[in-house]
């Protein structure tokens, strides 16, 4: 079969089209098509083969098409050429269901920038530089706002969250770290304890799977481990007590010291994530990522980079890093292989300062970022020259974005608003 198409022909190719979604399968044989063909037009094929064999489904969906695991974002012949994929012979084009756009939900204004973004089930925590947390609903109503900190919050993780009680964690530039507990019923809450160690800002705070640590890196080029048990007094220090008026209005109790504390870094550490509940990743201003070993006491290996790195994103569902730096690009690294220094991808579409990415929890192939250039990307890691959508809405620099919820992609950014957007992307889907 042969389709025919508009515009200066490059000549023939012979395709074979195969899906792994077997409600679109196509006859199984190779098709003659001109070079030129644009994905526009291989949709077109693709629901014509649909229509001709009595599929229901044809003329109701649109498909994206891949060669050796990469999208395919223009014409078929030039894509080749770039490639060096030789004309002669079958090109095997695999297409899968376009994904669906994710839809603009809301805008949560807030009195200053936000820094700091996490969602839950129900609720999104936010931290500003007002050195406030809020607590808001991902329907869109402003629940809480929370005083306490002395300086702009950078990380927001939540740790237990049910219908009675919330337990969260913020860090700040104010050099600590604060556990607290939120009752829900009430809508009250109080600082429970106070997380002391770090000797200059903290920016950036994860928990473990399991949520009985968070791991927090700072300013001070230090890597610190922290337990997540609010009642727990063991290793804490009774000498130092929080110091100024706000926080003498809570009942923090005693300052808690960290677990552990590892160095290694050489500037600051920009973005922390758990791979395992004994293993941390890290990402730092000195170009480089560390991966801890947690048991040992130290750094297991290391990725040097070229650029600072402004934060990472590490995927259980892949095993991939993704970072983010100054120059404008993302990065994509297999910290399992040899190699694990080498790029796998550099993604190319910001214009200006990357600041926050971070994967989606249940689609291998998805990530968010948010950049200087006021935008947020959604990106397929099998697309790395273009995103395959941009989310629109933010009216200055986005400065922290999260995919915690998979309903739901959140951006905050200093025009002091987070940006919800609701995705529908299905739980499994195209894994």
């Amino acid at each position: 079969m042969s389709l025919k198409i508009t515009g200066k022909s490059e000549g023939q190719l012979q395709l074979h089209l195969t899906t792994k979604h077997t409600q679109f399968a196509v006859p199984d044989a190779p098709i003659s098509i001109r070079a030129n063909v644009s994905s526009k037009e291989l949709n077109v094929l693709i629901n014509t083969l649909l229509k001709d064999s009595g599929n229901p489904e044809a003329g109701k969906v649109e498909f994206d098409f891949l060669l050796n695991g990469e999208f395919v974002k223009i014409p078929l012949g030039q894509h080749l050429k770039e490639r060096e994929i030789s004309f002669e012979d079958t090109v095997e084009l695999e297409y899968v269901e376009r994904y669906p756009a994710p839809e603009p939900q809301d805008c949560l204004l807030h009195d200053d920038w936000v820094s700091a973004v996490e969602a839950s089930e129900k609720w999104i925590l936010t931290g500003c530089y007002d050195n406030t947390l809020n607590i808001w609903t991902t329907k869109g109503k402003h629940k809480l706002t929370i005083p306490g900190h002395v300086a702009p919050v950078k990380g927001v993780t939540w740790i237990s969250l049910d219908e009675e009680k919330g337990v969260f964690a913020s860090a700040s530039q104010d050099q600590s770290v604060m556990l607290w507990e939120w009752n829900v019923a009430s809508n009250s809450v109080e600082c429970v304890q106070v997380c002391k160690g770090h000797e200059r800002g903290v920016d950036c705070i994860a928990a473990n799977k399991s949520k009985t640590r968070i791991a927090t890196g700072s300013w001070d080029t230090m890597l610190k481990v922290w337990s997540t048990d609010i009642r727990s007094t063991d290793g804490d220090q009774q000498s130092e007590q929080p110091s100024t008026s706000k926080r003498q209005k809570l009942d923090q109790g005693s300052a808690r010291t960290p677990i552990l504390t590892l160095a290694g870094h050489r500037e600051c550490v920009s973005g922390v994530q758990w791979m395992d509940d004994s293993t941390i990743i890290t990402s730092s201003w000195d170009h480089t990522i560390k991966i801890w070993d947690l048991a040992l006491n130290g750094v297991k290996s290391e990725i040097a980079g070229h650029k600072s790195f402004f934060d990472l994103s590490y995927s259980p569902l892949n095993g991939l890093i993704i970072a983010a730096s100054p120059d404008k690009n993302l990065r994509l690294y297999d910290p399992k292989s040899n190699q694990g220094t080498i790029v796998k991808s550099t993604f190319l579409g910001h214009t200006q300062w990357v600041q926050s990415v971070c994967w989606s929890t249940i689609n291998e192939y998805l990530f968010v970022s948010g950049a200087y250039d006021n935008c947020v990307k959604l990106w397929d890691y099998r697309s790395p020259r273009a995103p395959i959508f941009e989310l629109i809405g933010h009216e200055d620099k986005v400065l922290a974005c999260d995919w915690s919820n998979p309903r739901y992609i959140l951006s905050g950014g200093s025009d002091n608003s987070v940006r919800v957007f609701k995705s529908k992307i299905a739980i499994g889907e195209r894994s």
